[in-house]
């Protein structure tokens, strides 16, 4: 089994991270899977943005909930990251879903529910999911596991991962009490006998986020079913001379 590759917020390495641009890249680099996240505006849109502010990643201030979509579409979500992207723009989910509408690997949505309540937002991911990516593999995920709960009340079919940060007693028990296939765990847990654990109880284990060329290899040697890395090139790169160096050994 070959560790699926997800660029982090798009190529998140070299693009501004969740803007179209970065999920272009990722497509082009050949990434198996992308990781983006949402919120709900003021106006009930959902858009894509990793924090619960806008002062990072654009010009302005102040919380995404208190922007209309118009008011977020007058940002430049790309000149922090260089002058190159200047005039990028915050993506909303169904800009991306366009986009992403021939993409054939894994979009996993995280659910940023973990701060701010967005009530209704499960519903309307649902929507635009159904609308735009009915027969393509979709994942979600959230630190708010009340967020993956209600997923599994409006679409028991879906396919639902734990956000963790750390290892729990007896991993399985909690994940299959949930109903999730996975367990999207911090690298440092990940990389540790938790992920057997979890495997051996047919829990997928995503490893998040695997930087360093060293960790990367050690998830191919776990065999950990997917790497979500800021550097897909890299870990795409690093995985052919794992596969190939592993064929010389057969």
């Amino acid at each position: 089994m070959k560790t699926a590759i997800f660029a982090h917020r798009g190529s998140k390495s070299n693009r501004p991270e969740n803007t179209l641009s970065a999920f272009e890249e990722a497509m082009h680099v050949g990434s198996d899977g992308i990781e983006l996240d949402v919120h709900l505006t003021k106006d009930q849109e959902v858009v894509v943005m990793h924090d619960e502010k806008v002062n990072r990643t654009t010009n302005a201030k102040g919380q995404i909930k208190s922007f209309t979509v118009n008011d977020l579409k007058e940002l430049d979500a790309g000149s922090w990251f260089s002058p190159q992207f200047r005039g990028e723009r915050v993506p909303t989910l169904k800009e991306v879903l366009d986009l992403l509408s021939d993409f054939p690997g894994v979009l996993n949505v995280e659910f940023k529910t973990d701060h701010n309540v967005y009530p209704g937002i499960e519903e309307k991911v649902v929507r635009l999911i159904d609308l735009y990516r009915s027969n393509l593999p979709v994942v979600y995920s959230s630190f708010n596991h009340e967020s993956l709960i209600r997923m599994k009340h409006i679409d028991p079919s879906a396919d639902v991962a734990l956000l963790l940060w750390e290892r729990l007693a007896d991993p399985w028990r909690y994940t299959e009490q949930v109903g999730a296939s996975a367990q999207h765990l911090w690298e440092a847990s990940a990389l540790t006998e938790t992920s057997a654990q979890l495997q051996e109880h047919g829990i997928k284990v995503r490893a998040w986020t695997v930087n360093k060329p060293k960790n990367m290899q050690r998830t191919f040697e776990m065999g950990i079913d997917a790497m979500i890395t800021d550097y897909p090139e890299v870990a795409l790169d690093l995985r052919k001379s794992f596969e190939e160096a592993k064929a010389l050994r057969r």
